[in-house]
C-alpha cells in the first residue's frame, strides 16, 4: 500500500476549519466531562485510602461491614491488647477503642447543616495514628468535653475554630486544636475522647464501634488475624486497615463511575455524530482529489487509512483541549456524601496522567467511530464517475 502523505491531512483540516472546530468543540466537552467525574471518583477513593495504614489493623464486631454497625466491648478491647503482633510504646499496646457518632454542624457556604462524623478515640490515638498531628492549639485532655477538629472540617464548617464553645448530643464542647491528618477522611472528622461522648449520648458504657490497633510492622497482620480468629474469646473481624477504607470507597466510586460514563456516552454519541458529519462533508467536497488520488496509483486502503489518519487528528485536538480545560479542577476541594457512615466528606479532584491518558483514548476512539464510515464510503467512490466531472 502506498501511504498518502500525512501532511496532506494536516492541510485539509486547515482548509476545513470551520467545520472540523464542530467536531474539536463536541470531542472536546464529552472528554472534560469524562476526565472530570472520574477525577471525583478517584479524589474521593485516594481521601478513603489514605486514612488507612498498612501498619494498622481494624477489628469491628463478626459480621460488621462499617463501624455504624459494629459494637466491641472492653473485654474484648483487653484481650486484644495482648494478642502478638501488636506494636507498644513505653510498655503499653498502641491501641485505640473508638466511637462513632453523627452530629449536624452549618456549612460555611451554605450555613444549611451537614453530618459530621464526630470519632471518640483513646489518649494515645496521635501514636497509632502517627500520620495525624496537632497543627493548631493542643489535644484535647482525657476526661473533659473537648475537640480537636480535623482541617478540611475547620474549613468546612461554621464555628470550628480553636477556643469556640459548640454544642451537640446535650453537652457543650470546647475546641483545643486542629489537626492534619494529611489530606485524609479524617481530617473531615471532629475527635474528642471516647468516654465523654458515650456519656454525653447515654451510650451504653465500655462498648466501642471499633477497635484501632498498630502493629508492629505490616508483616506482622496474618500473625495477629490468626491469634485473634483462634481465640474462643472474640467474635469480632479484623482487617487492614488500608483495606477498610478502600472498602468503605468503592459504592460512591462505583456510583459516580456508573454516571459519569452514562453521561459522557451520551455526549460521545453527539461528539461522534459531529465528527461524522464533518468527514461526510470533506468526503463529498473532495470527491475529485480522491479521484485523482486512486487515479494516481493510491489504493482504496491508502484512502481509507488517510481518512482515519484525518478523523484521529480532529479526535486527538479535541481531546488534548478538554483534558487541558479540566486541568484547573485538579486538587479543587469539593464534599460529598459518604453512604457509608452518611457524614459529609471533603475529598480534591485528583486528577492523574493516567486519567489524561484515557481521556485521550476516549477521544481516539470517538474520532475512530466519526471517521471509519466517511472513509470507506471515500474509497468506495467509482474512480471513472468522479473524472469526469474534473
Amino acid at each position: 500500500m502506498i501511504a498518502i502523505p500525512v501532511i496532506y491531512n494536516f492541510r485539509s483540516a486547515r482548509a476545513r476549519w470551520t467545520s472540523a472546530i464542530v467536531a474539536v468543540l463536541g470531542i472536546a466537552g464529552t472528554v472534560g466531562v469524562f476526565v472530570a467525574m472520574l477525577a471525583l471518583a478517584q479524589g474521593f477513593r485516594a481521601t478513603l485510602v489514605s486514612s488507612g495504614s498498612a501498619d494498622n489493623a481494624i477489628i469491628l464486631r463478626a459480621g460488621a461491614n462499617s463501624e455504624m454497625e459494629s459494637g466491641v466491648s472492653l473485654d474484648n478491647v483487653n484481650i486484644l491488647q495482648d494478642e502478638p503482633g501488636v506494636a507498644r510504646q513505653n510498655g503499653q499496646p498502641l491501641i485505640t477503642a473508638e466511637v462513632v457518632v453523627i452530629a449536624p454542624f452549618p456549612l460555611r457556604s451554605t450555613d444549611t447543616d451537614a453530618n459530621v462524623q464526630v470519632r471518640g478515640v483513646s489518649p494515645n490515638v496521635l501514636a497509632v495514628r502517627p500520620n495525624v498531628r496537632i497543627v493548631d492549639g493542643r489535644m484535647f485532655r482525657p476526661g473533659l468535653a473537648e475537640l480537636v477538629v480535623g482541617r478540611n472540617a475547620m474549613k468546612s464548617y461554621a464555628g470550628l475554630s480553636v477556643g469556640n464553645k459548640v454544642r451537640f448530643g446535650g453537652g457543650e464542647w470546647t475546641i483545643t486544636g486542629v489537626f492534619d491528618a494529611g489530606g485524609s477522611a479524617f481530617d473531615s472528622e471532629v475527635w474528642c475522647d471516647a468516654r465523654v461522648l458515650d456519656g454525653v449520648y447515654k451510650r451504653p458504657a465500655n462498648v466501642f464501634q471499633s477497635v484501632t490497633v498498630r502493629l508492629t510492622s505490616p508483616q506482622a497482620f496474618q500473625t495477629f488475624k490468626d491469634a485473634v480468629s483462634k481465640d474462643p474469646r472474640l467474635n469480632v473481624d479484623v482487617s487492614r486497615e488500608i483495606d477498610y477504607y478502600a472498602k468503605q470507597s468503592q459504592t460512591f466510586t462505583r456510583l459516580i463511575t456508573i454516571l459519569g460514563g452514562l453521561v459522557a456516552g451520551v455526549m460521545a454519541i453527539g461528539a461522534i455524530f459531529g465528527a461524522l458529519n464533518t468527514m461526510y462533508s470533506a468526503v463529498a467536497e473532495r470527491s475529485r482529489e480522491i479521484a485523482v488520488m486512486r487515479a494516481l496509483g493510491f489504493g482504496a486502503s491508502a484512502v481509507v487509512f488517510s481518512f482515519l489518519i484525518e478523523a484521529l487528528l480532529i479526535a486527538f485536538v479535541g481531546g488534548a483541549i478538554g483534558c487541558i480545560a479540566v486541568l484547573p479542577l485538579n486538587g479543587f476541594t469539593t464534599g460529598a456524601m459518604n453512604w457509608q457512615t452518611f457524614s459529609h466528606l471533603a475529598f480534591d479532584f485528583k486528577i492523574t496522567p493516567a486519567l489524561l491518558g484515557g481521556g485521550l483514548i476516549f477521544a481516539a476512539i470517538m474520532g475512530a467511530f466519526g471517521g471509519l464510515p466517511p472513509a470507506i464510503r471515500a474509497a468506495r467512490r467509482p474512480v471513472a464517475h468522479a473524472l469526469r466531472e474534473l
